[in-house]
């Protein structure tokens, strides 16, 4: 009887263990992007994308706010539909991609807002690293892909000043917005 006794109370210990649960969730690069949004001349806004991002996101299935992600974005990726915008903005007076070709984010914390989540961390950019806080709609509901894992995904907003990571540091904000503004799409995958 002592010994049914010793069981169950392991038991009962090891099931909330059971329940929290950790589970690791990679990037998947075709199905993800950042885009970006800054204002040119003070008359309209130029959109672009960086379209290689890998990383991965490990998850608290009972508690979200006990997660975290890694993220690196290749800069050499960045398409603003323009190709000689795009040389200029990958060359030394922007993000000088020869010296700097990837921008790193790696979570810090992550705070339960209503249905969306914060999500702060350090961002690296351009070789200087800056707190920063996304707020974030996700996960998604799990849905089977085609190669038979769970995909699930997020949508991630904020914005950033270009000045404080260095980045075309001569141009004024009357030329290219201080501000940009990022819009993360990432579909991940279960593994």
């Amino acid at each position: 009887m002592k010994r049914l006794a010793f069981v169950t109370g392991i038991l009962a210990l090891a099931a909330p263990l059971a329940l929290a649960q950790t589970s690791t969730w990679a990037i998947d690069p075709a199905h993800s992007e950042v885009d970006f949004s800054v204002r040119h001349m003070s008359v309209s806004n130029v959109h672009g994308r960086f379209g290689k991002i890998q990383g991965n996101i490990l998850l608290d299935e009972a508690d979200a706010t006990k997660s975290s992600v890694q993220v690196t974005i290749d800069i050499t990726t960045l398409d603003t539909g323009e190709a000689p915008r795009d040389t200029h903005i990958k060359s030394p007076d922007f993000f000088d991609v020869a010296k700097f070709p990837t921008a790193t984010f790696a979570s810090t914390g992550v705070a339960k807002t209503g249905s969306h989540l914060k999500v702060t961390g350090n961002f690296t950019l351009h070789g200087i690293t800056r707190p920063v806080e996304l707020d974030v709609d996700g996960p998604s509901a799990a849905v089977p892909g085609m190669d038979h894992k769970p995909h699930s995904g997020y949508s991630a907003t904020t914005t950033i000043n270009r000045k404080d990571f260095g980045v075309g540091p001569n141009f004024t904000a009357a030329v290219v917005g201080d501000e940009v503004k990022l819009t993360i799409e990432l579909e991940v995958i279960k593994q």
